[in-house]
């Protein structure tokens, strides 16, 4: 099967001076589940190219087996690096979609109207799309066939309150994701800081937080089984 993994092209931190973009766990972990399972992945992004790496994923604490093998994969390496422009992409091709998390879809990703559209026209035609970490803010402006915000009433998860403030940038931050998902009627659940969580409410599939990434992919491996 065919998996769209849709990255974030925004690299500045607020007004911080500091750089961000994607975290590298909530790629590398998913791409290597769902490559592993044979599936094809094709990479975009909004302003196509490479996506800008949060430095803070690339510190010696936030590696995982994942990233240690990305680093090793010269062929993962050279298709993140040209990766295609959202703008551009039919996800009518594709038979679900992964959206790792970072502090960039914040700002870019929840305001794009073609990733708006990639996720309403998936979940319109009965295909998963799975979000990680900060990468649910994307949701913030999509909506279902009746109009309604598409996390209304619907179980979700996401990167929480408390650990945006855990990590200092509560202040920063464009909106506070968990505030968002709950003001649209989303039915918000957690668990402790940094404790891998996932979600599932139809086609739908959320994750909290870094460590919730490779379960998430996991689970959209068992939706596509069922296909």
């Amino acid at each position: 099967m065919k998996i769209l993994m849709v990255l974030t092209s925004h690299d500045k931190l607020g007004d911080t001076g500091k750089k961000t973009g994607f975290w590298l766990e909530e790629f590398a972990a998913p791409y290597y589940v769902l490559k592993d399972a044979g599936h094809e992945i094709t990479l975009a992004s909004p302003k196509g190219g490479k996506p800008p790496l949060d430095p803070a994923s690339d510190e010696p604490d936030a590696q995982t087996e994942a990233t240690k093998r990305y680093k090793k994969d010269a062929d993962a390496q050279a298709r993140l690096a040209s990766t295609e422009k959202l703008a551009d992409v039919d996800v009518a091709t594709f038979d679900g979609v992964f959206y790792p998390g970072g502090h960039g879809p914040l700002w870019d990703l929840a305001e794009s109207a073609e990733s708006k559209a990639i996720i309403e026209d998936a979940l319109g035609a009965g295909k998963p799309v799975a979000l990680v970490c900060h990468a649910p803010a994307v949701l913030k402006n999509v909506t279902g066939q009746d109009g309604e915000p598409i996390v209304k009433g619907r179980k979700i998860t996401g990167f929480t309150n408390q650990e945006e403030d855990a990590v200092g940038l509560t202040d920063v931050v464009p909106f506070l994701l968990e505030d968002v998902l709950i003001k649209q009627g989303g039915t918000f659940s957690k668990q402790g800081v940094f404790e891998p969580y996932v979600v599932q409410d139809g086609l739908l599939i959320t994750g909290q937080n870094p460590p919730s990434s490779e379960p998430a992919a996991e689970k959209l491996l068992e939706v596509l089984k069922k296909r």
